[in-house]
């Protein structure tokens, strides 16, 4: 599909074309091999001239705990190999940036698979394109989401003071990684998670600042995780041109 220039303010045109795709609950591992294919795929579409992007929308199953490369995120997971396998975690290591997260049912992670030249973007402004993205989908849904210029991701509650924000909490983790400036992996909104296997880790190296779902702070009115798809899908084709309907999903 090609789209048309953007027309909200503070984004930039984008891809000619975005294709979606639901991979449903997939295990990291799958999904990441899924994410290495269409990033060659961009790289080669723009080395025949042709502006392609994909996004990934997938909830991790099993649940699985990421430790980046960064020095020291590895001393971010708390719990013991013996408490991992009676909740049914893994932990894998990732070539993303940031430090170390949780992904599991419940959580809807978006991987954009998207060439930063078209968007005209570097790495600084494509995370806080990603969180705008995410503040916007949650406000669909009566979050009011904000940024914390001291940790990347999407947050909610806290107080301000002097520019700082203290007693807020992640709502949505961002980590990405960059090769010839084509975008992997993305972020990550806690819809209906269950929030205590966040327990077993420093989430994203950041002592002292909890996390939080949706469903936390809308009880019952927290949407269906589809709702939430279909909200983050338009929120993304809306910022690069290309506002109408969900695509149908299926399986790569």
């Amino acid at each position: 599909m090609n789209l048309s220039p953007a027309s909200s303010a503070g984004d930039t045109p984008g891809c000619q074309s975005l294709v979606v795709t639901d991979l449903g609950r997939l295990s990291y591992g799958e999904a990441l091999e899924i994410q290495r294919q269409r990033q060659a795929e961009v790289i080669a579409a723009r080395t025949q001239g042709r502006a392609l992007g994909y996004l990934l929308l997938v909830e991790h199953d099993p649940p699985v705990i990421t430790v980046s490369g960064r020095p020291g995120a590895g001393d971010h997971l708390l719990a013991d190999p013996a408490r991992l396998e009676a909740a049914g975690v893994t932990v894998e290591k990732t070539d993303r940036g940031g430090d170390i997260t949780y992904h599991g049912p419940g959580q809807l992670v978006a991987y954009p698979i998207l060439d930063l030249n078209s968007l005209d973007l570097r790495l600084h402004g494509y995370l806080r394109w990603l969180e705008q993205r995410a503040m916007d989908t949650l406000g669909d849904f009566g979050i009011d989401a904000h940024r914390d210029p001291a940790a990347t991701g999407a947050w909610v509650g806290g107080e301000e003071h002097e520019g700082a924000r203290t007693g807020n909490r992640k709502i949505c983790a961002i980590g990405v990684r960059v090769s010839r400036w084509v975008s992997m992996h993305g972020l990550a909104i806690n819809v209906s998670t269950d929030l205590s296997h966040f327990n077993f880790i420093v989430p994203c190296g950041l002592t002292g600042r909890p996390v939080t779902s949706m469903e936390s702070e809308l009880g019952e009115g927290c949407p269906a995780m589809s709702q939430v798809k279909e909200s983050l899908v338009n929120r993304f084709r809306e910022a690069i041109g290309c506002p109408g309907p969900v695509p149908p999903g299926h399986r790569s």
